[in-house]
């Protein structure tokens, strides 16, 4: 989130795409901060005590406030309904450290740093109903070939992440 801010503000994306909301469900998230020192609008909602439906329901009326042409998840560890998936079709999309075709879900890089793998991708995908099953955006492939320690895969995988995502984005603004 913090790069894809930087780089609406001085970068790649400067003067195509402006972040105008960032959102999270925990309303300590350190990326909130970030973002209000950046000059960017946050919003929060707990979903304590809330039905996902009710909850998803909730966010959508918050984030349908603001004009965006692009919902960019980064660190939203919240499934989201069909029904909010089906409200913004091709609008939602979603980074993953990994190749979605091989691992969806919780823990990619411990996933690839534990099964030895030389290389693993990252992937943009559009968000669908499932965990990491939407059509795939764009990957590109992470060496991991002399990592020790799964820290290292990580800041691999980071540097690629940091990368990647602000040039789908430019792509998909570029598009409209």
């Amino acid at each position: 989130m913090q790069r894809i801010i930087e780089e609406s503000q001085n970068g790649i994306l400067k003067g195509l795409a402006e972040v105008v909301l960032v959102f999270s469900d925990k309303p300590d998230a350190p990326g909130l901060a970030i973002a209000k020192n950046k000059g960017i609008k946050t919003e929060t909602l707990s979903s304590k005590g809330l039905k996902r439906q009710e909850y998803d329901k909730k966010v959508m009326e918050i984030i349908d406030k603001y004009p965006f042409d692009l919902i960019v998840l980064a660190g939203y560890m919240r499934i989201i309904t069909p029904e909010f998936v089906r409200k913004y079709p091709k609008k939602i999309i979603n980074i993953h450290p990994a190749d979605t075709t091989k691992h969806q879900g919780l823990h990619a890089y411990e996933w690839a740093f534990e099964n030895h793998l030389p290389e693993t991708k990252i992937t943009v995908h559009y968000v669908d109903e499932g965990m990491d099953t939407g059509e795939i955006i764009a990957q590109k492939t992470v060496n991991l070939q002399g990592c020790k320690t799964l820290e290292e895969v990580e800041q691999r995988g980071l540097a690629v992440e940091h990368k990647l995502y602000p040039e789908v984005i430019k792509k998909f603004v570029e598009s409209l």
